[in-house]
């Protein structure tokens, strides 16, 4: 037998290479053909719920990297849950209704012209299902448990026949109204956009002061004097109807090259400036409200606009007197509204000038911006054309400008129920406390929402009409509307007429002759996904409304939390979440956005090709994701790095217990060793660490409590000293089976910790281990253990601590001395304070197996320490090179090896355990050949 054979060298089937993108399917094909999400949820019942409510993704190409950050951080969270004591269900959902699967058909090469509405929303719903299936496959492939078998979308008829339900009753309450009125229209989707459908970019606009000559100054202002109004948006000149003033601003008449104007006091030396006037006299001051009711020649057309006053008129720029066009401005319309001002606005559904702006027909209203300045410059209106950048709001899909538009549209009245939404808002738990206030902010300033789209792909808005135009919206006809589509889906109102489509005998006043017609606009898709707590949390009997939780992207601010708190304060006057959690945007290596132009985007299927699921999934728990977060190939390198080192860590301990039996030799905590019982007590630290961190959705801080204890407690301290146990000493020694009662423990825990994580790695892990459950997944998270004189023991370790920092920087200074080379070569002396010396006392430890050195001496007295020694306020160190020869089997440098003539090799440690249980090794091998 060789010496070699009588050390317990570990030895495990567990790959040091995770070979993840191959391993991680087998685990997934294992999991599904067993049903471990079933089984857990069938483990769960009765327990109390937990539901994150998932917000849909759109179902249109293969998920991106924010889809995977997303998803894998709801799913680490409903893991964890469903491991601490929740039930805790997930239902994945998508959102399929609207213009980018109408647009990805157009770009196939369909021909929308040349077929009936329903058989092209046939098309759009055939396409939104295989990109449904696409990415379902796609998270799946990331870990993600759930229902994948039975998911919400949007465009399925139970879905929506309650979102039509969510309509009715928004109707019966009075919310729901038609009115024409300025909204978001996109020229480029010949559509209207609700605000969540806005983004702002820079964008370089014309700004020109255009003069109106006054046509009736009420005896104030002479005939001869002009009105000076700024605009940035010179195509709707055409519609000017007023000029609106601030009742109590100062208004100043000024002589200004030979002609006189009327503008804000406040503003003429702005306004001078910009115009190029070089003098001017203030010949008369009025206040605005003395303007009201004047009138002024429209500089292109034979018509006046009338002077109006408003509050919203400010001094921050411009003259102080504002054109107003209530056919595309919020403030203009209102302010109009007052003064009974008609609602011009001559662009049609492709942003061109219709026959209302005589001269201008057929021109693309921002081509209308050089023809209409050309013509006021013709009469003498044009005071001044410059040219700036500015932020300009822009159509989110199409990225193209949007125009203010007034066009017959449904709305939803914000303003009849907002201080119950302001209300319900403030009850929500925030995770993030700003969130409150930017949600409360956005619904107490938002108009009433725009809910009709003039699109093909979508719920149609189930609305009637009676041969007198007026609008019917019963009880009777939602309920019937709802039934038909959870029966024939939403495309039976496409291909029926009216009357087929209402309750039969149905009769109306609006109607003697019972013809009826039906709209043809359909349902904003805010409101498609913001009717989900009706259409799944409470349509599921496995789910609970209101969800405990929404988690997205901070964009649904504007979004999926707003509009789902609006339909839910609507009809059920609560919010449909209990708490929101918001995350940041993902941003490539540098902090720019992700871009296909850019090149700069990272496909989660490529890594995962590369490196597996697990790596992403570790790379979203190391980034803080309520803030923006970066990714990058070298960002997802260093992270592989960190679960390489998991990944080791956990192998040493795994080979290092295969002999270890924990219903045999597990040695009780009071009966370990005071090291062994430090790390037990830093393992229980840590457990209790991460799981208030996963309470808290503070995946970083578990990530980096993780590796720093792989790292730093276990590789640097633990495991690097433990090797001269576990290998050197007899396989049940009472000093090894205790280190190997914290190895398993600590598997056992870290294991469970990580499974929410990387379930790929724990369950391999797991597969190792003598556990009674099969699978990790269906174990819960470790318990917080309470062990006595914790606080002492580790006061006590901490201390120790401090003096190994001062012990390693000597061997690091012998070492350069080329005094030793390894630190087993050296023999230490520490010269101890009184206080170190009764330290070194209650550790009860063999110092020298703990510092990694053959030798190790305590002198008297810090004060007799040489001149040499490293020092620090507790001890000094000094380091030689150690006496004797190199024990053959435990590399340690002793005195007595060569000293007994049957272990000439050995030292006295090694030479016992040999004798003891390996007498076969010291018979040479000649005789043993023999």
């Amino acid at each position: 037998m060789k010496m070699k054979e009588t050390l317990q060298l570990g030895n495990t089937k567990f790959p040091m290479r995770g070979n993840l993108p191959v391993r991680e399917l087998e685990w997934q094909k294992n999991w599904e053909e067993l049903d471990i999400y079933g089984q857990r949820q069938k483990m769960n019942e009765g327990k109390p719920t937990f539901v994150l409510h998932d917000g849909p993704p759109y179902a249109n190409g293969n998920i991106h990297i924010g889809h995977a950050l997303n998803k894998i951080s709801k799913d680490i969270i409903v893991r964890y849950k469903s491991m601490s004591g929740f039930r805790s269900p997930y239902v994945p959902g998508w959102d399929t209704h609207g213009l980018p699967i109408e647009q990805a058909l157009t770009n196939k090469g369909v021909k929308r012209k040349e077929m009936s509405i329903a058989e092209f929303r046939k098309l759009c719903e055939e396409y939104a299902w295989e990109q449904v299936n696409k990415q379902k496959e796609d998270f799946k492939r990331l870990g993600i448990a759930g229902e994948w078998d039975h998911p919400y979308v949007t465009l399925t008829k139970e879905y929506e026949e309650a979102q039509i339900r969510v309509f009715g009753k928004m109707a019966e309450k009075g919310y729901i109204y038609k009115g024409l009125k300025p909204i978001y229209w996109s020229p480029s989707s010949e559509s209207a956009l609700a605000e969540a459908e806005i983004e702002y970019k820079d964008v370089k606009s014309a700004s020109i002061y255009v003069a109106f000559k006054v046509a009736d100054g009420k005896g104030l202002i002479d005939e001869d004097t002009s009105f000076v109004i700024w605009t940035t948006t010179p195509w709707t000149i055409p519609s000017n109807l007023a000029i609106a003033v601030h009742p109590d601003y100062d208004y100043s008449i000024i002589l200004a090259d030979g002609k006189k104007y009327v503008l804000a006091k406040d503003l003429i030396e702005a306004v001078a400036e910009e115009i190029g006037w070089d003098k001017f006299e203030i010949i008369k001051e009025l206040k605005g409200k003395d303007l009201e009711l004047m009138t002024a020649k429209h500089p292109m057309y034979d018509r006046t606009s009338l002077v109006i006053l408003g509050d919203h008129v400010t001094l921050d720029a411009g003259t102080g007197l504002v054109h107003t066009a209530p056919g595309h401005g919020d403030d203009d319309f209102i302010v109009g509204q007052k003064y009974k001002l008609a609602v011009l606005s001559p662009i049609d559904d492709k942003g061109c000038f219709t026959d209302e702006a005589p001269g201008l027909e057929g021109i693309f209203y921002d081509k209308g911006n050089k023809v209409i300045t050309e013509w006021l410059e013709k009469e003498g209106a044009l005071l001044k054309l410059n040219f700036f950048t500015h932020s300009y709001p822009h159509d989110w899909r199409t990225k193209k400008p949007v125009i203010f538009r007034a066009t017959p549209q449904w709305f939803a009245s914000i303003d009849k129920f907002r201080g119950d939404i302001l209300e319900a808002v403030e009850g929500v738990e925030w995770v993030q406390k700003w969130g409150m206030q930017r949600l409360y902010n956005m619904v107490r300033d938002r108009g009433d929402w725009v809910i009709s789209r003039q699109r093909s792909w979508g719920v149609p808005l189930p609305i009637f009409y009676g041969e007198n135009g007026e609008p019917i919206i019963t009880p009777e006809t939602i309920e019937h509307v709802a039934a038909l589509f959870g029966e024939f889906g939403s495309n039976s109102w496409f291909e029926r007429e009216a009357k087929d489509l209402l309750p039969e005998g149905f009769t109306h006043p609006s109607s003697p002759n019972n013809i009826f017609t039906k709209e043809t606009d359909i349902m904003d898709v805010w409101f498609d996904s913001g009717s989900s707590h009706e259409a799944v949390l409470r349509a599921r009997e496995n789910l609970t409304f209101p969800a405990d939780m929404y988690l997205e992207g901070s964009d649904q601010y504007r979004g999926w939390f707003n509009s789902s708190i609006t339909t839910s304060v609507a009809i059920n006057g609560v919010a449909p979440y209990k708490t929101v959690l918001s995350q940041g945007m993902v941003l490539d290596g540098d902090g720019r956005k992700m871009s296909k132009s850019i090149g700069n985007t990272i496909a989660p299927s490529k890594v995962i090709k590369q490196m597996g699921a697990d790596i992403i999934r570790l790379w979203v728990s190391s980034v803080d994701t309520q803030a923006d977060v970066r990714v990058s190939d070298e960002i997802l390198k260093q992270v592989s790095e960190v679960y390489r080192k998991i990944r080791n860590t956990m192998r040493f301990l795994l080979s290092n217990t295969t002999d270890y039996d924990p219903s045999e030799n597990k040695v009780a905590f009071e009966d370990l060793r005071s090291v062994d019982k430090y790390l037990m007590v830093r393992l229980n630290q840590l457990v209790e660490k991460v799981e208030g961190h996963y309470e808290k959705y503070e995946f970083s801080s578990i990530y980096q409590l993780i590796n720093n204890f792989c790292t730093v407690d276990l590789s640097q301290f633990y495991l690097d000293f433990a090797k001269d146990v576990v290998y050197i000493e007899a396989e049940d020694a009472y000093e090894r089976r205790a280190m190997q009662t914290v190895f398993y423990e600590v598997l056992v825990k870290v294991t469970k910790l990580l499974t929410p994580i990387l379930p790929h790695t724990a369950e391999e892990i797991w597969s190792f281990l003598s556990e009674p459950e099969e699978f990790v997944q269906l174990t819960d998270i470790p318990a917080v253990d309470n062990y006595e004189n914790e606080t002492e023991l580790l006061n006590i370790w901490n201390a120790f601590m401090e003096i190994r920092v001062v012990v390693q920087k000597a061997l690091e200074e012998a070492r350069n001395q080329k005094i030793i080379g390894k630190s087993f070569e050296a023999k230490v002396t520490l010269y101890p304070t009184e206080q170190t010396k009764d330290l070194f006392v209650s550790l009860n430890s063999n110092l020298a197996q703990l510092l990694i050195v053959s030798d190790l001496e305590i002198a008297e007295s810090i004060d007799d320490a040489p001149i040499n020694a490293i020092r620090s306020e507790s001890v000094a160190v000094v380091v030689e090179h150690a006496h004797g020869e190199t024990c053959e089997r435990c590399r340690a440098i002793k005195e007595e090896v060569g000293s007994n003539e049957q272990t000439p090799t050995l030292c006295a440690r090694c030479a016992a355990i040999v004798e003891k249980h390996f007498p076969e090794a010291l018979i040479p091998e000649t005789e043993e050949n023999n």
